[in-house]
């Protein structure tokens, strides 16, 4: 059974305007039940976790400070939300249902959070909506308790996952590939394992094409043994962060070509949905139930 981390808190409280489309989060599960996609007993809670995993990949100042409401307004402004208590427990919580997704991925081969993909998040500070980085957490607890030993994490985000790059810079087991959009944020990037950069404006057909013939190449070369998944939809043509002209069908196929190499292979993948900023809320929660939809048909 496909099993899915999410909490009531995931879609929290921001000041009217804010940009980020918080609803998003109570929405899609909302559509996924609708349509007879999911069920109730597809999707898990959360809860807080202990402080080891994260601990485990964040700097313990941070943390603290983080979970003390001590950063400073400069800090507070780079993660682009209000600070506060309900904010802190929303993070770790969304960090620790990617954490308990791993071993249903392990045990189903695949398993989704509702949330995550917070890969801004670096090893000593947050930026751009990401405080603590739910897929590295994840991926040094697998490692640490010995459920895996290599790690790809496939980060198809239209923004670099910065955080992420940064906390594994000096790690071979755990090889990280993004593929973002070359003109977007940040504008300062870190250095992946494998930085593919696309140009503004660039459309499915070319997409595809560079997905599907590095992807396969590099599972080969670095043979992992569990797989992260950020399938951002914010590659839209609609997205008004994007700057790409993917098709909500193309961005269909992409997911259908990630999921469906993970399941031939038999590598477990947890994935995490990442950011989506299109006017069209529907067009948003479209992209992601499409995801899930793909998952239930190819693994169930």
């Amino acid at each position: 059974m496909l099993k899915i981390a999410y909490h009531p808190i995931y879609k929290h409280p921001l000041p009217e305007g804010h940009r980020f489309p918080m609803e998003k989060y109570e929405l899609l599960p909302k559509q996924l039940l609708h349509e007879g996609t999911c069920r109730e007993e597809n999707f898990f809670q959360p809860e807080i976790p202990a402080d080891e995993p994260i601990l485990a990949v964040h700097d313990a100042d941070y943390v603290r400070r983080l979970k003390a409401l001590e950063l400073d307004r400069r800090e507070i402004r780079k993660t682009g939300f209000p600070l506060s208590e309900e904010l802190v427990n929303r993070e770790v919580i969304i960090a620790d249902g990617t954490i308990k997704c791993c071993h249903y991925a392990l045990e189903n081969g695949i398993s989704f959070n509702i949330a995550g993909g917070t890969h801004h998040a670096y090893s000593n500070r947050g930026e751009a909506f990401c405080l603590l980085n739910d897929q590295a957490i994840a991926a040094r607890y697998l490692q640490q308790k010995n459920l895996a030993k290599k790690i790809l994490i496939v980060d198809l985000d239209v923004h670099q996952g910065n955080g992420t790059a940064e906390i594994f810079e000096t790690d071979p087991s755990v090889f990280t590939f993004s593929m973002h959009g070359k003109g977007n944020y940040p504008f300062k990037k870190e250095k992946s394992d494998l930085d593919i950069e696309v140009p503004d404006g660039t459309g499915d057909e070319e997409y595809l094409r560079i997905l599907k013939n590095r992807l396969p190449e590099l599972i080969e070369q670095e043979k992992p043994d569990f797989i992260f998944y950020l399938s951002g939809v914010d590659i839209l043509e609609t997205d008004k962060l994007g700057r790409l002209s993917c098709t909500i069908k193309g961005s269909k196929e992409r997911d259908r070509f990630v999921l469906q190499t993970c399941h031939d292979l038999d590598i477990p993948v947890q994935c995490s949905m990442g950011g989506g900023y299109s006017a069209d809320i529907k067009a948003i929660i479209e992209a992601h139930a499409n995801t899930y939809r793909l998952a239930q048909e190819i693994y169930f």
